[in-house]
């Protein structure tokens, strides 16, 4: 174990993850939620000019930091829609594939600040922090489009499109990590909530992330978690679970999980915690944007330690 822990310090040390200082990290996050959820606001197919906006948006930052972003497009509801992706390509073993995700649309009603603008938000620094890190296995970044009902759970969502044709592609992702809401914590007692039963078992304020997977993700699930605990000091809690506990599988790993990939979840819980849950409330000054960057850079670190680990993944 000691012999372990002294190769993740190294690797740490060594991963050349462009972090800078916890406060203009969180003054970046708080800029690309405020444009998202601020000044586009809602972006779903029924504001059809509002999700290319989003989508744009997206696509200009990564390409402002050098990023060859690639589009994959459908038509729903009369709207061209468009998964947008970057991968930073690993020198060992460059189709063994790390894929990290968010949403990037809100639902009807919403602007969406932490959900999910905070974790396209989390994406975005995600390729800004990872561009000149030494990577043996590759990382992908994808932004999501429809994620939100009514096409959540179906084959319109922008991550059943993907993932299906990921899997006729043959991609050998071996870990899927759903951003899901990252924006919300809180000290006071009892400001976690939680499915029945499990509220014995965990913390009951609402001051830490979550790591979610089903059982058959399970093993991904206990490496991802031991990598962000040894990169950062932040509270995390996980559990694997099946995926029909309410909440489980409500994001885009559910996609994945349907095509043999294994998936995880990253979230603040959602509406275990957060009161304004898909409501017009859900706006860009709610996030706690100092406890958000602590997670964003902890999560940097921990996908180059599962990208370089040598044990394989």
């Amino acid at each position: 174990m000691r012999a372990r822990s002294l190769v993740l310090s190294m690797l740490l040390l060594g991963s050349g993850v462009q972090s800078g200082a916890a406060e203009p990290l969180a003054e970046r996050l708080h800029a690309h939620v405020a444009r998202l959820a601020g000044e586009i606001g809602e972006r779903n197919v029924w504001r059809p000019e509002a999700l290319h906006a989003a989508a744009d948006y997206i696509r200009g930052e990564w390409r402002r930091h050098g990023h060859t972003v690639t589009a994959q497009r459908y038509t729903i509801r009369e709207v061209v829609s468009e998964n947008l992706e970057i991968e930073l390509a690993g020198t060992a073993h460059p189709s063994e594939i790390i894929l990290v995700g968010a949403h990037y649309d809100s639902v009807q009603g919403s602007p969406g600040a932490n959900d999910n603008a905070s974790g396209v938000a989390a994406l975005l620094e995600l390729g800004r922090m990872l561009k000149h890190t030494g990577l043996r296995r590759s990382v992908r970044l994808v932004a999501f489009v429809n994620e939100e009902p009514p096409f959540f759970y179906w084959g319109e969502m922008g991550s059943a499109v993907y993932a299906k044709a990921a899997r006729r592609r043959g991609d050998d992702i071996r870990i899927m990590m759903s951003l899901e809401m990252l924006g919300a914590y809180s000290d006071r007692p009892k400001s976690q909530r939680y499915p029945p039963i499990l509220g014995w078992f965990y913390p009951e304020r609402g001051n830490f992330i979550a790591f979610v997977s089903n059982l058959a993700s399970r093993h991904a699930l206990r490496r991802a978690v031991a990598a962000f605990r040894a990169a950062s000091a932040f509270p995390a809690e996980s559990l694997a679970a099946p995926g029909f506990v309410p909440g489980v599988s409500w994001s885009d790993q559910l996609s994945f999980w349907r095509e043999d990939y294994a998936a995880i979840m990253v979230t603040d819980t959602a509406f275990y915690r957060y009161a304004h849950y898909h409501s017009a409330q859900d706006t860009p000054e709610k996030i706690d944007y100092a406890r958000m960057a602590r997670v964003v850079e902890g999560l940097a670190q921990a996908i180059v330690l599962l990208a370089n680990d040598a044990q394989g993944l």
